[in-house]
């Protein structure tokens, strides 16, 4: 009997320590990794456009909009962030902004446009990340 009791006891602290861990994880902000996300999804069909040697105008255009139209929600979506960090996101998009005046119409011109911009994400990356 005693066995019994403490097998149910068992049970029902599992489903409640259950219960709040699953609230606890519904709770996170998806915010700040979606806005990375799609960051990265346009930066990496760049890049593939480059290595690929496949550097369409349109579509390069395209993708550097999305880049810069997204990178204005990176200061919103980490909220209580430092200055440098601040900091950091208007200098990527003046270089995004950059790239896309810039209108590269080649590989060679995206790939140009691209450095400044992928030194600036990666500088972000190696400090904040």
């Amino acid at each position: 009997m005693r066995a019994a009791i403490l097998l149910v006891l068992g049970l029902v602290i599992g489903v409640i320590g259950t219960v709040f861990a699953m609230n606890a994880l519904k709770q996170r902000n998806p915010f700040p990794h979606a806005v990375m996300n799609v960051m990265a999804h346009h930066a990496g069909e760049l890049r593939g456009a480059i290595k690929a040697q496949k550097c369409d105008a349109v579509q390069t255009r395209e993708h550097l909009t999305r880049l810069l139209s997204t990178s204005s929600d990176i200061v919103p979506a980490f909220p209580g962030v430092d200055q440098p960090f601040v900091d950091e996101a208007h200098q990527l998009q003046t270089r995004l902004d950059a790239a896309v005046q810039a209108a590269p119409a080649d590989c060679a011109a995206l790939a140009a446009a691209l450095k400044p911009v992928g030194e600036t994400c990666q500088s972000c990356h190696q400090k904040y990340r």
